[in-house]
């Protein structure tokens, strides 16, 4: 799913049609295979920055780091790499990624000063070109070497998981044996722990619930009112397992499939809108972030 166009095609198709593609094949692009990459799950980052990447940025840099074997889930421009003293090898070609931002033409901001109203914006994306360290020369070694930190077993991370739950207030109701969100209830239904093989994807399951529960109305206030099988349903699953996505793998746990047997729905949400896998992702970093608010400072991370 890496990104790359020399023409000047909308980004919004471009992106929607390989996770079409994806979907299609039975890949999520969210749950990607971490154990036949040569690094381990973790959020995408600039390297000089230290900022995460975010929303659609996620699937992109998350698939070129499958496709490109890199050891590495930092990454930085051209500009950047020169700036910090190295350089691009040649023959490298970087992943597009883009940048959601909004404007207002000039002849609508004068129009809306005749009429004495607030001018309205545009949505955009501004395209940029990325490169992962592991396709840099000449970096210094704070940004060229990859942390050999050893790989923390997933079990450990439960506490952390835990403390998440605790702290974020939910109605977490454990037993029968569904789990769901209630909406109307505001709350999360789970069945108990000894009903899952692993006890982390008790933990996994519980954070895709908590993923819909960010969307409450008092919280970040997503459309839940889609009944079953509807296209509001589906962008709403969408967003909670792309959040359980992003929350897992913030948290050093390798995300899974909640729901697979939604893709058909998914495709078709996908095919009729190319923008909604964008506005899926972008919810989900939200949701996701709120969610990780509640970790303790330092637990949350690669």
């Amino acid at each position: 799913m890496g990104v790359r166009s020399e023409n000047r095609t909308s980004l919004y198709a471009e992106v929607t049609d390989r996770v079409i593609a994806e979907l299609e094949q039975g890949r999520l692009p969210w749950v990607q295979p971490w154990d036949a990459a040569a690094c381990g799950c973790a959020m995408p980052a600039n390297a000089v920055t230290g900022r995460r990447y975010s929303g659609i940025n996620v699937l992109i840099l998350w698939a070129a780091v499958i496709e490109g074997r890199y050891a590495s889930q930092r990454w930085l421009t051209f500009r950047q790499a020169q700036a910090a003293g190295g350089s691009v090898r040649r023959g490298e070609r970087g992943t597009t990624i883009c940048y959601a931002d909004r404007f207002t033409p000039k002849d609508e901001a004068e129009r809306a000063r005749d009429e004495d109203r607030e001018a309205r914006q545009l949505a955009f994306l501004k395209r940029f070109t990325v490169f992962n360290v592991d396709q840099c020369e000449g970096l210094p070694e704070r940004l060229a070497v990859v942390e050999q930190r050893a790989p923390v077993a997933e079990v450990d991370r439960i506490p952390t998981a835990h403390a998440l739950m605790e702290a974020c207030g939910a109605d977490i109701r454990i037993g029968g044996g569904e789990a769901y969100y209630s909406p109307s209830g505001d709350y999360v239904a789970v069945p108990p722990q000894l009903a899952f093989y692993n006890r982390i994807n008790w933990y996994r399951t519980l954070l895709h619930e908590l993923g819909h529960w960010t969307g409450h109305g008092s919280r970040l206030d997503r459309d839940q009112s889609g009944a079953f099988g509807s296209a509001a349903y589906s962008r709403e699953e969408l967003v909670a397992e792309m959040t359980s996505a992003f929350t897992c793998a913030s948290l050093a746990i390798r995300p899974t499939v909640r729901h697979a047997d939604y893709v058909g729905s998914w495709l078709a949400v996908l095919r009729e809108d190319e923008k909604a896998i964008f506005r899926a992702a972008s919810a989900a970093s939200k949701a996701a972030d709120y969610l990780l608010g509640f970790v303790p400072d330092g637990e949350a991370g690669q």
